[in-house]
């Protein structure tokens, strides 16, 4: 039996902040980070990758130069106990240096495009992490389980008073939304 890398092995109080930071970049790239416990994510398919690239290429060109948009990136929710994902796409204030942490004051809109695997995180953990952390707008992508072809964009807003998501709409088909950007999008293109 193969013995575990060092970077797996945690600490009792589980992964710190720092400790973190210090892991290789091709580590980081494939894991998020729940409570100080290291969650390894897979490899996207490549249907999963497509939609994002897409998605995201679409909000670039839509959004606003005080907007940058980026994909499978570091968002620090919490320092202690550490509470680190990686949407798929996230809309964020472009003023935030390169080298800067991203928070959730920062982020406008996260994105999750939702895998087989992803089920309960992309539905369940993840939209109750971001909205208590404030993020404004939420969106997830998911594909009927009889055909993943066909998708569904289900849109959030954040309710301020209860730090929760409301639904903001369900699209199939088509996606037009003037907030938080001014973007229109036909399914078939993503797919």
């Amino acid at each position: 039996m193969a013995a575990l890398p060092d970077w797996m092995i945690l600490p009792p109080g589980g992964l710190s902040a720092e400790k973190y930071e210090a892991l290789p970049e091709e580590v980081c790239r494939c894991i998020e980070i729940v409570d100080g416990a290291i969650i390894v994510t897979p490899t996207l398919r490549r249907l999963h990758q497509r939609i994002t690239r897409y998605l995201a290429n679409e909000l670039e060109t839509s959004a606003s130069p005080a907007l940058s948009v980026v994909t499978g990136v570091d968002l620090r929710l919490r320092d202690v106990p550490l509470l680190n994902r990686r949407p798929d796409v996230v809309v964020y204030d472009s003023a935030l240096p390169d080298d800067a942490i991203l928070r959730p004051q920062h982020c406008l809109l996260v994105v999750e495009v939702m895998s087989p695997g992803s089920v309960t995180a992309d539905q369940t953990h993840k939209p109750a992490e971001y909205a208590a952390a404030g993020i404004e707008h939420f969106w997830r992508f998911e594909s009927a389980p009889e055909d993943e072809r066909q998708l569904t964009a289900f849109r959030y807003r954040l309710d301020p008073t209860t730090r929760t998501y409301a639904p903001a709409g369900a699209d199939t088909g088509k996606l037009a939304v003037s907030d938080p950007v001014e973007l229109r999008i036909d399914f078939e293109a993503l797919l």
